[in-house]
This record gives structure tokens, sequence and C-alpha cells, in this order.
């Protein structure tokens, strides 16, 4: 079974770490624990029991508690499913930078590296069209269309 640990959100890797160690100190039966990025403030945990669970992230720091019940493997499988990152993104598409240096500034698709998965865009708001080259997770898609 599996039960969803609360934990502060952005220390999510901390906690599962620290969940991890203790599991092999105590030798508890726990089989598995997984961050999901689109599943912030939680970390899941694959045991035979909540009572395992509980014990395990006893007194942990980062952690506000189990969420009371448990899950099947099939409720949670589609969280697990690896997405393309650039699926909706095409050249022409306005994108905002969610990250890096220049975070906030807007820009135009002009190219797609699926391999590399990284992505050349012209910024709209420079003076000079210079081309740069970010990784896809910098970017959020404003409009999908063709931009101007």
């Amino acid at each position: 079974m599996i039960y969803s640990v609360r934990t502060t959100v952005g220390q999510e890797k901390t906690v599962a770490d620290m969940i991890t160690r203790r599991a092999k100190q105590q030798n508890a039966p726990i089989y598995s624990v997984s961050i999901i990025d689109n599943l912030r403030g939680y970390v899941l945990v694959e045991s035979e029991s909540e009572v395992v669970v509980r014990t395990a992230i006893f007194d942990m720091s980062h952690v506000k508690g189990v969420i009371s019940g448990s899950m099947e493997m099939k409720d949670v499988a589609h969280l697990f499913e690896a997405k393309p990152i650039l699926s909706g993104v095409e050249v022409g598409a306005l994108i905002e930078l969610v990250a890096g240096p220049f975070k906030g500034e807007r820009g135009k698709v002009k190219r797609i590296d699926n391999t590399k998965e990284e992505i050349t865009i012209e910024l709209i708001e420079s003076a000079v069209p210079i081309p740069i080259t970010v990784k896809s997770n910098y970017i959020k898609v404003i409009d999908k269309g063709k931009g101007k």
C-alpha cells in the first residue's frame, strides 16, 4: 500500500532521504519512497502498514504528518508516467522564463531541441534580438499558437 506523507513545501527530497535512511537503520518494511514533481508538499511511501510509516517519520523535521488511509498503485500510477516535457511547445509560441538569469522575461520560440530538451528563444523586450538557449523546465508557455 502507498501512504502520503505531508511535508514542508520544498523539503520533499530532504524528507525522502531521511525516511530512507531511517528505514534502513530500523530495518523497517518500507519498499519505496517517491517524490513527484507536480505533487508539492507530499512524499509517497510504499509500505505494508500505516503504523510502519508513522514509526519511520516520528519526530522528523519538515514532516507534518501522514494522510489517513492508503492508496493502491493503480490510484497513483498516472503520477509516475513520463510525459514529454516539450509536448505543448511549438516554434513561434510565446513563453515566459521562470528560472535562470532572464527570469520573468518573455520570448518567442525559435528552435526546439528534443534530444537535449533545450529551447532557443528570442527575447521580445530586448533592444537587439539575441537568441538564447535554455532548458525546457525554465519556461512556461503563455500562448501555444504562433507568436507575433
